[in-house]
């Protein structure tokens, strides 16, 4: 990371628009704008009160004029990164951007490196961690509910969440202490052992709750993974392409068109579902058809949907291979080219939707023509209805990132070792410690117990340039 103290500039707009915004921070970020713009009626930004708009017209060396400009002026430590910052509203001609861009160097800015806005809004306490993250995913939310889950991370919520459950541990931990430093006098106890394994429980089934969301985040986020799967010809392709609504997979007659894995993702009743066509289940000869097969069960542990495809009724072998495959998965069993299967293969026994031993519920399978479309809309809907996502509100605290849901069951197994040790009776010390663990982890994921520069490094790595 380079000096903070430095001015970074950097364009916040994707160039070839109407507008392009440049976007200034550090502490001479005024003084440097004053020194390439012009303002209409003459006064310097120096004099400019915060929060105001400025008309006027930026200049090169010489004095040409590169562009006319609308200028925002925002003083420390009321703007974004809790820096003097400038906007500049240009034209959007990419010429003109890097003209003005490269005024700005002339005159003492440096290019502002990937999230670096963000890293110096958290660095100068405008946000914690978790918030900075938010921002990354609140410009890469694709559906209604990542952005709800992006913008209630941004908002906070997440960050009081573990602030309460910080504040209670604190005094827990505080209790334990000073019996430590009263331990000449054994009789003296000042945490009750009771309310304190209550509060443990407490803050456990808390932290558990919360990293149980990670699921649901993580399958909004990245799209909930359905695979494709049955024999070679039985049309998956042509669904995956009926699903996506345009031409990803090759169609043919031929066996074993299919021999990787192709994916790709579409929003349903917006949800993301990353459909997985996989190569056809078949005996073969071929190597490189079979290492695509080997693909095809691999994706079927990764996927929580299982959409099953057949065109005849399979055997009872190929029934009890299935749902071993796919235990604990949602099943759809569905049949295709339903505008050529004769009455009788109609009939087939009912197929529950999930293989898991605990499901009682027991549903027909569906009946589609992915070359006509006919019946694929009820496929939708039945995706929908496996995807079993909740509906999120913006005050909902669901987790989405990996580094979150491992540092929350960190702080799980803490509390476990918590929990065990006053249930054996352990000394104060011993329970005190492990309780300290607790707040690191959780600290760990707003940023209060951060120190690695490598660990600020990859969180921000993933950042756009101007953000």
């Amino acid at each position: 990371m380079k000096n903070q103290e430095e001015c970074i500039c950097a364009l916040a707009t994707p160039a070839g628009g109407a507008i392009g915004i440049i976007r200034l921070s550090g502490y001479d970020a005024i003084t440097l704008t004053d020194k390439i713009f012009q303002s209409a009626n003459g006064k310097s930004l120096e004099e400019a009160k915060p929060y105001t708009l400025h008309y006027g017209e930026i200049k090169d060396k010489d004095g040409n004029t590169i562009d006319d400009v609308l200028v925002s002026v925002f003083r420390a430590p009321h703007s974004y990164t809790g820096e003097n910052s400038t906007e500049i509203s240009c034209h959007g001609s990419r010429y003109i951007l890097q003209q003005v861009l490269h005024r700005f160097t002339e005159v003492g800015c440096r290019q502002a490196e990937p999230g670096e806005y963000t890293r110096r809004a958290y660095l100068n306490g405008k946000m914690d961690l978790s918030q900075a993250e938010a921002v990354a995913d609140l410009i890469a939310s694709t559906n209604k509910a990542t952005h709800k889950m992006a913008l209630s991370q941004l908002k906070g919520h997440f960050s009081n969440e573990l602030s309460l459950l910080r504040e209670k541990l604190l005094k827990m931990t505080s209790l334990l202490e000073l019996e430590l430093d009263f331990s000449d006098h054994e009789e003296l106890e000042f945490a009750d052992r009771s309310e304190l394994q209550a509060l443990a429980e407490e803050i456990n089934h808390k932290i558990t709750t919360l990293a149980h969301s990670f699921e649901t985040g993580n399958a909004l986020k990245q799209g909930v993974a359905v695979a494709i799967v049955g024999k070679t010809n039985v049309g998956k392709s042509t669904l995956l392409n009926r699903l996506l609504h345009e031409e990803k997979a090759i169609v043919s007659d031929i066996h074993g068109t299919t021999r990787d894995v192709i994916e790709d993702t579409t929003l349903i009743d917006g949800i993301t579902f990353r459909f997985i066509d996989t190569a056809g289940i078949r005996k073969t000869d071929d190597v490189v058809e079979n290492i695509g097969i080997e693909r095809t069960f691999q994706k079927m542990e990764e996927a929580k949907i299982v959409i099953w495809l057949l065109d005849e009724q399979p055997s009872a072998s190929e029934i009890e291979e299935m749902k071993l495959k796919n235990q604990g998965k949602k099943l759809l069993v569905v049949f295709n080219k339903m505008d050529k299967l004769e009455n009788d293969k109609l009939a087939f026994d009912k197929f529950t939707h999930s293989c898991g031993s605990d499901s009682s519920e027991s549903e027909a399978p569906l009946f589609i023509s992915a070359r006509t479309g006919e019946n694929v809309s009820s496929l939708e809907q039945a995706l929908v209805k496996a995807a079993d996502i909740p509906e999120i509100t913006e005050n909902d605290v669901i987790i989405t990132s990996a580094r979150h849901y491992e540092a929350l069951l960190r702080a799980h197994d803490s509390l476990s070792r918590v929990l065990e040790s006053m249930e054996m009776g352990m000394s104060g010390d011993i329970i005190a410690e492990d309780l300290k663990m607790v707040l690191e982890e959780l600290g760990e994921i707003t940023g209060g117990q951060i120190s690695s520069q490598e660990t600020l490094n990859n969180i921000f790595k993933h950042f756009c340039i101007g953000k």
